[in-house]
């Protein structure tokens, strides 16, 4: 059956790339876990979040890592350079906890914070 991994977290990026984002995000419409991505219906205030929430199996996560990747590597919507950030944390049936920090077109796997454990499922 396999076991599953509970991801949540989110990115930060100018509203000018929404349009960048959502053509990123279309061309993985036909994955079995694309639902759990969310992108406000209207701009509000200067930062584009755009959040992921889910259960998806721990053989899809390496798949699910490559979208985000691709969209932490989008090109800068202005002239500061400024590229996407975010945290997505993980955590699975085995109570092991990961994070993922989005920075500098990167995505950074680490241990979870400590504090952040207490997410991990319980049996």
């Amino acid at each position: 059956m396999g076991m599953y991994v509970a991801v949540r977290g989110w990115l930060e990026f100018n509203h000018e790339q929404q349009e960048q984002v959502e053509r990123t995000l279309a061309k993985y419409r036909d994955d079995a876990y694309a639902g759990g991505w969310a992108i406000p219906a209207r701009p509000f205030n200067w930062t584009l979040y755009v959040f992921y929430g889910g259960d998806i199996r721990e053989s899809a996560a390496t798949s699910f890592r490559e979208q985000v990747a691709e969209l932490a590597r989008l090109n800068p919507a202005d002239d500061d350079g400024d590229m996407p950030v975010g945290f997505f944390l993980l955590s699975d049936e085995r109570q092991q906890s990961t994070s993922w920090t989005v920075r500098d077109g990167l995505v950074i796997d680490t241990s979870a914070p400590k504090e952040l454990h207490w997410f991990a499922r319980r049996p």
